[in-house]
């Protein structure tokens, strides 16, 4: 059983930055698809960005490129989500996700990962 350790997030003005992170306890070995999703108000769950905790390539939403950068910890199964220039429309509950087998085509299909923290909330006013 894996188990997602959420911290971070908060309210900010339009523009301003707030950092995430998530630390997995119980990961697979061989690594595993692991990152950020989140539910905007009056939308569905969205991939926001991911990575294979045995890989280095990272996977991000259209919408959050150039001001979000997913980092991984030493350990590999912490991960951190810096988000700058962060606008209105970011506002939503922001979950930590792992356990899908792989990354790459799918990333984003939030159904096919098993783990889930217990969310936090990012406010951004304007």
């Amino acid at each position: 059983q894996v188990r997602l350790v959420e911290s971070g997030g908060g309210s900010v003005e339009a523009g301003g930055a707030l950092r995430l992170s998530c630390s997995a306890e119980g990961p697979p070995q061989g690594g595993t698809c692991m990152g950020w999703f989140r539910l905007r108000p009056g939308k569905e769950r969205e991939g926001v960005a991911t990575i294979f905790t045995a890989g280095i390539k990272i996977h991000y939403a259209d919408s959050v490129k150039g001001r979000f950068t997913l980092s991984q910890g030493p350990d590999k199964h912490t991960l951190s989500l810096e988000m700058n220039d962060l606008k209105p429309e970011d506002t939503g509950v922001y979950y930590c996700a792992a356990g899908r087998t792989w990354c790459g085509a799918g990333w984003d299909l939030w159904r096919e990962f098993p783990y889930w923290g217990q969310g936090t909330q990012v406010t951004v006013s304007s």
